[in-house]
């Protein structure tokens, strides 16, 4: 697995590096090519956040958790995606090991909550439109002027390729566009 870190308002030593690619390292299992990891640590408001990003098989997997110890951080977000992965297996059968979910003797000497059962994704209403040709700036102005978090529309800077405009929590705008 390869790991990049971020720190953001803090300064830390090594060894929490090291826990961090330790449990995060433990998330391999289930993937088959080589796993990339992002591992961002931050302080804010006297609590330690950890934000995990993993990127295996095409799929991000995201957690993100606050706590009073950074430790207890890392190891609450390596729980959230592991509970991702077995909540969702059989959606990711084709992108995960089909061994994965077999129990080692490590997994089964520790505790093992019962699996939740997988949620359908059932889609409640579908809206179709035309979208219409638009700079960013105008795809904002509709968005605010009908106070929606996001925007799709063609993106007249990019010859008319998808794009959505969204709000971000700090205030600010993003965009979403096509990589190709």
């Amino acid at each position: 697995m390869n790991f990049r870190y971020a720190e953001k308002k803090v300064s830390l030593p090594g060894n929490v590096h090291a826990y961090a690619e330790k449990k995060v390292t433990k998330l391999q299992r289930y993937f088959k090519d080589e796993a990339d990891a992002v591992v961002t640590f931050s302080v804010e408001k006297n609590s330690n956040k950890v934000e995990i990003t993993v990127h295996a098989s095409n799929t991000y997997f995201r957690a993100s958790e606050s706590t009073s110890d950074m430790f207890a951080s890392i190891d609450a977000c390596v729980s959230t995606i592991e509970r991702q992965i077995r909540k969702n297996k059989t959606r990711l059968a084709k992108r995960i090991r089909p061994d994965a979910f077999i129990r080692d003797v490590d997994t089964m000497s520790s505790f093992v909550p019962d699996e939740p059962e997988e949620e359908n994704f059932q889609i409640m209403r579908i809206k179709r439109f035309n979208m219409k040709l638009m700079t960013r700036e105008e795809a904002i102005l509709q968005m605010n002027l009908l106070e929606h978090s996001f925007f799709a529309f063609r993106d007249e800077e990019a010859d008319g390729a998808f794009a959505v405009v969204y709000k971000r929590n700090d205030g600010g705008y993003g965009l979403i566009e096509d990589a190709e």
